[in-house]
């Protein structure tokens, strides 16, 4: 017979982190254990091979999740720590979160009327570079992120990229047929001069891969094709660039487009 299980003993970390790992983000160093605490990510366990290291990192650069950290963290041996994650972090430290659920992410990017736009990666294919864009939005209070084809924007190297920042905005891959309600405006070489048009606080943004560039499918689906400036001869620019030249042109202009802006057909 085995012996009763003590609710007040304290919970085995390691045991904790097998039993979870499969189903949970896994939250790789402390800026993105920080970040998902700080947006209020549900953390299951959080272990480091140096918690004095890891509190002191939080004295310096986040006093505001300090308390919340000392809590968390559990203490492991350094061989223990290197066995749980696929690449130890410089920071030693590691958390296992829950993936906040679909219906709440698909119900944020439905809703209207928004204040910020939703960001489309049509057909990634880099994880790093997906994290990095998340990491973006999240940063320009983007309402979210949605990728379409077989990339998962939960990925471990996407969540890595994003510095736990999908706990930020809403992440989740759609079909272009799912795509959330809002003008869209898909970023395409043949395209208008951004420079020229406002965009909207509801607009949906939508990159291609550097590769392929926009699917046909979300090419059609467009209401409105914009460029970005760039030196003949240029190929392209990364994808994060990208986004973020295409943000901050949203959050410096602000507004609707008028008129005349919004009538131009897609060429």
């Amino acid at each position: 017979m085995n012996d009763p299980v003590d609710p007040a003993a304290p919970v085995d970390p390691v045991r904790a982190w097998r039993r979870l790992a499969d189903a949970s983000v896994l939250l790789d160093g402390f800026h993105a254990l920080k970040h998902a605490l700080r947006f209020g990510a549900e953390v299951s366990v959080a272990v480091t091979a140096d918690r004095a290291a890891a509190l002191a990192l939080a004295d310096e650069l986040a006093p505001d999740v300090r308390e919340w950290l000392d809590g968390l963290l559990t203490e492991v041996p350094a061989a223990t720590y290197q066995g749980l994650v696929p690449r130890p972090h410089p920071t030693a430290v590691a958390a296992l979160a829950v993936r906040p659920s679909r219906a709440t992410n698909l119900a944020a990017l439905a809703h209207t009327p928004r204040t910020a736009p939703v960001v489309v990666l049509d057909n990634p294919r880099n994880l790093g570079n997906a994290g990095a864009v998340i990491r973006l939005a999240a940063g320009f209070g983007a309402t979210g992120v949605v990728t379409t084809g077989t990339l998962d924007p939960w990925h471990p190297t996407v969540v890595r990229g994003g510095a736990g920042l999908h706990f930020a905005t809403a992440v989740e891959r759609l079909e272009v047929a799912e795509l959330p309600p809002g003008p869209l405006f898909a970023l395409d070489p043949e395209g208008d001069d951004i420079r020229g048009l406002k965009l909207p606080d509801d607009a949906v943004l939508a990159f291609g891969s550097e590769r392929s560039g926009l699917s046909p499918e979300l090419r059609d689906r467009a209401d409105h094709l914009l460029a970005l400036p760039m030196r003949p001869q240029v190929s392209s620019y990364n994808l994060a660039t990208s986004v973020a030249m295409t943000l901050y042109h949203w959050s410096a202009t602000g507004g609707a487009p008028t008129a005349s802006q919004a009538s131009r057909p897609v060429s």
